[in-house]
């Protein structure tokens, strides 16, 4: 049984740095769609200047 233990640690181990991965992905997309809106650029920032 020592080994389903280990295996199951292992398990553990790769859930948590998927779901540490995933948040800091949520994170930064959330991130980087506020700031786009609040400081366009490129064919968003000449749209406004006219």
């Amino acid at each position: 049984m020592l080994a389903a233990y280990i295996w199951h640690w292992w398990i553990g181990l790769v859930m948590l740095f998927a779901g540490v991965g995933a948040t800091i992905g949520l994170i930064g997309l959330y991130i980087k769609q506020v700031s786009s809106q609040h400081y366009p650029g490129g064919k968003r920032r000449r749209e406004q200047e006219l």
